[in-house]
């Protein structure tokens, strides 16, 4: 005897596609292949080496907003023309081991804002707290690089380091991309960052500061970094509902 099989019950069966899923609220904010929606700033402090004021070196290369100083100590931002006050934004990055870099919230077009760092280098973090700017001023983080981008120490604030030193290499895949998130609400701004979409920063301001800005990345100024690159692509904001 043969039986039929409901047709529903057949697509009920069948794996949902991804573009299928219920919309995460995020949107793109870089289409991967030009910068529209951005600007190159040349006010910050990372700028000054240059008679030009560039902002440093930035196009998009391979699906990635590139950053390298455009002359030796010179840098600068690309930030977003629109602003925003309270977001999540979430990107992929995939830097060379060298370079200081940072991804700004309610950033000016002098740089000054809650960054979430992006320091990747030896005594450098990722995704700690960082007030670039700001007075007074903000640092905290829970790890530091060492000498390899594989090392890192814990260092002791309230919010603890959640993967230990010995699991960090087999977490952190350097050379390849890896997911970076941040998001920032209220004013006094409380601040939340993850890695990999695991929680590595959960930061309250005590000071009421810029209601909105600008979402920028930072090339930073000093030394030579003229041949060592930051890269980021798939950057998407997902705005929040204001307190």
């Amino acid at each position: 005897m043969r039986y039929l099989i409901p047709v529903a019950l057949i697509l009920a069966m069948i794996p949902a596609r991804a573009e299928d899923k219920k919309d995460d609220g995020f949107v793109s904010i870089f289409d991967g292949k030009t910068l529209k929606g951005w600007k190159v700033s040349a006010k910050s402090g990372h700028s000054r080496a240059s008679k030009n004021m560039s902002g440093g070196k930035w196009e998009v290369v391979d699906g990635a907003i590139t950053g390298t100083q455009d002359i030796k100590g010179n840098g600068g931002i690309v930030i977003t023309e629109k602003e925003f006050s309270d977001f999540e934004v979430v990107l992929e990055m995939k830097n060379d081991y060298g370079p200081d870099s940072g991804l700004f919230l309610r950033s000016n077009d002098k740089g000054q804002a809650h960054q979430a760092m992006i320091d990747y280098h030896a005594n450098g973090n990722l995704m700690g707290v960082y007030g670039e700017g700001l007075s007074p001023g903000y640092h905290v983080r829970n790890f530091s690089f060492l000498k390899e981008v594989t090392d890192i120490k814990p260092e002791k604030v309230d919010f603890a380091l959640p993967i230990t030193p010995e699991k960090w290499a087999s977490f952190w895949k350097h050379g390849e991309w890896n997911e970076l998130r941040a998001r920032i609400e209220g004013n006094p701004a409380k601040i939340t960052t993850w890695i990999k979409g695991v929680k590595f920063m959960e930061y309250q301001d005590k000071v009421k500061r810029m209601d909105k800005g600008g979402i920028a990345l930072q090339v930073h100024g000093g030394g030579d970094f003229t041949k060592e690159f930051v890269r980021y692509r798939n950057i998407r904001v997902k705005e929040l509902s204001s307190k």
